[in-house]
């Protein structure tokens, strides 16, 4: 007989992070067995645009987020990754924040509602399983795009006053609301990172 703690899941966990693109309702669900990290999120955007051929196409990205810990208008590393995004791709990016509990009117939200019903108590066991089992999902008719990332990305990197001081001159911050709403130029990023920042 194997002796196992009330709750107990195994040792195996991932993490799973969503893109909903709005303009054809694809849903890209990426997953991590590390920490979902402010490096994690861009990374899985940049990868996200670049596949969609965005790059090439666009001129704007919207993101409508909640204002967790690691994607915040004020987490310093979110803030440097997403400018460099934005002067990257040559793309003006506007972060469209909900407030504490107003998450659920953010329409990625009822893709977790559709994951979790869809999962409805099943045990998942393994990270193949609970892939598999959520690549039979449907949104809209369609399945989403799963991808198990295998980096290891570290936590807790922040990024220096000085630099960050640097940094906050190419993020325009709505009147009053400057936490909750942002506008990153791409040309002004460009600008700027093309100076020399010393240590």
């Amino acid at each position: 007989m194997v002796e196992a703690a009330d709750h107990d899941f195994g040792g195996e966990f991932i993490t799973p992070f969503g893109i909903l693109d709005l303009t054809d309702n694809t849903v890209e669900l990426k997953f991590t067995e590390s920490k979902v990290t402010a490096d994690f999120m861009v990374d899985a955007i940049q990868d996200f645009w670049t596949k969609r051929g965005y790059s090439e196409s666009k001129e704007r990205l919207v993101i409508f987020a909640d204002n967790g810990p690691e994607n915040s208008s004020r987490r310093t590393q979110f803030m440097k990754r997403i400018i460099e995004f934005s002067a990257k791709n040559d793309v003006k990016v506007i972060l469209a924040y909900y407030p504490p509990y107003h998450s659920k009117y953010n329409p990625v939200e009822r893709v977790w509602g559709v994951l979790e019903k869809h999962w409805n108590g099943d045990i998942l066991d393994s990270i193949e399983t609970t892939l598999k089992f959520a690549g039979t999902m449907t949104w809209k008719g369609n399945n989403p795009v799963i991808d198990l990332v295998e980096k290891v990305y570290e936590t807790g990197k922040k990024v220096e006053k000085r630099t960050m001081k640097i940094y906050e001159e190419m993020i325009e911050r709505a009147n009053a609301i400057g936490k909750w709403f942002v506008t990153i130029i791409p040309e002004k990023c460009k600008d700027i990172l093309n100076m020399e920042i010393k240590p």
